[in-house]
């Protein structure tokens, strides 16, 4: 079933008031995602930290005269009525961190944000994904290389993530769009203030079909100190994170370092030792990150989830255990042809009979599993599970 965020209501429950009094905590100035964290653990809710003391909130680390000022008259420093209807005019779901709109891919990190403002929608398949970045400045190369890898990964079920900058982001989201796949951006400031400008339109059309997220304010104009704050977001909803060129000290090896904290797997792509926009990739490819030439690579970082899981078929029925994370790209027809062969040579015709499904489908299904390297063909008799 497909996440979809709770509207606001015009005559708001106790349910509205506590979402009200979360997005007037966390839209404070001067509060970052982490100092939050530590004063909804200590006070548990939003409304209580706003009605907190200034003795009980000096008791929370990090928390200084300032910061107690701003809490003191929150309501001088955001209107949430405004945020809100601007949410309403502008058909912008607010997700809350533990209702089922949330994406628990945020949940890998120490400082989830508790609020995304968010165009479209987020599905569960969305959960095997890949973050694609790198430079603004790309060359040709860097971005024909970056159209070829989402193209490739969005046709096999691979949702692609990325920031929606200029350059290497901007190729990833329209390779995704133009294979008809899924693709989510994470922007560094508000939804109400594209940045760069000129991609509202890629906006427009990622959140069609995929999602643009952001935990800032939707006025929010994008700061320089934005965007590494937001680079840990792509870095949890990627299941790997493929760099395509990236200076040293980029923004782009920050993404691939909060990657590699948080238990993703990190790829680069190579380039000539002669362009310095390769040179942030060549040094992650030293450091242990996986070289990348092609989607095939990325399936295979993909990899098995750390535990066997089931899906729910569409009757409500257990499917067979996933025995890879990007199995959850697959439809409900190829599922049950790749169940149906074993690792060891399986005939073709034992397949057919397995899956009750005519011939000729079931060798077209098989072809797309040869393509998505889920099987591989011995003979024009014979497969076997990759």
């Amino acid at each position: 079933m497909e996440s979809q965020s709770r509207p606001i209501s015009d005559s708001p429950d106790e349910e509205d008031t506590d979402l009200r009094e979360l997005l007037q905590l966390s839209l404070l100035p001067g509060l970052g995602p982490r100092l939050l964290a530590r004063l909804l653990e200590r006070f548990e809710t939003a409304g209580a930290v706003l009605k907190a003391s200034p003795e009980q909130l000096q008791q929370v680390s990090g928390v200084g005269e300032k910061l107690i000022r701003t809490v003191s008259s929150a309501g001088d420093y955001v209107d949430v009525e405004d945020v809100i209807a601007w949410c309403r005019a502008h058909e912008v779901a607010v997700w809350v961190r533990g209702r089922p709109c949330y994406p628990e891919s945020f949940e890998v990190l120490p400082d989830p944000p508790p609020v995304l403002f968010a165009r479209g929608r987020w599905l569960p398949r969305d959960n095997v994904a890949a973050a694609i970045v790198g430079t603004r400045h790309a060359t040709p190369y860097g971005l024909a290389q970056t159209r070829r890898l989402a193209m490739d990964l969005a046709a096999a079920g691979v949702t692609i993530v990325s920031g929606l900058a200029r350059g290497i982001d901007t190729a990833a989201h329209r390779g995704a769009l133009e294979a008809d796949g899924r693709t989510v951006a994470v922007l560094g400031g508000g939804l109400g203030q594209m940045y760069p400008a000129e991609n509202q339109g890629l906006a427009d059309q990622i959140a069609a079909g995929g999602a643009v997220l952001s935990e800032y304010a939707p006025m929010a104009k994008s700061r320089s100190g934005m965007f590494p704050q937001r680079n840990r977001l792509i870095a949890a909803l990627g299941l790997a994170t493929i760099v395509v060129e990236a200076a040293e000290r980029s923004g782009a090896q920050i993404t691939a370092r909060l990657a590699a904290e948080i238990g993703r797997d990190v790829g680069a792509v190579p380039g000539s030792v002669q362009n310095r926009a390769s040179r942030g990739c060549h040094d992650l490819i030293r450091d242990g990150a996986t070289l990348v030439r092609h989607a095939g690579d990325v399936l295979e970082m993909l990899g098995p989830m750390s535990e066997s899981e089931g899906c729910e078929t569409g009757s409500g029925d257990q499917a067979a255990p996933v025995r890879q994370g990007r199995e959850l790209t697959l439809n409900e027809v190829e599922r049950r042809v790749l169940e149906a062969v074993a690792t060891d040579p399986t005939a073709i015709d034992e397949v057919t009979a397995r899956c009750g499904l005519p011939v000729a489908r079931v060798s077209a299904v098989l072809s797309i599993l040869e393509v998505k390297r889920f099987v591989r063909k011995l003979s024009s008799q014979y497969v076997a599970r990759l």
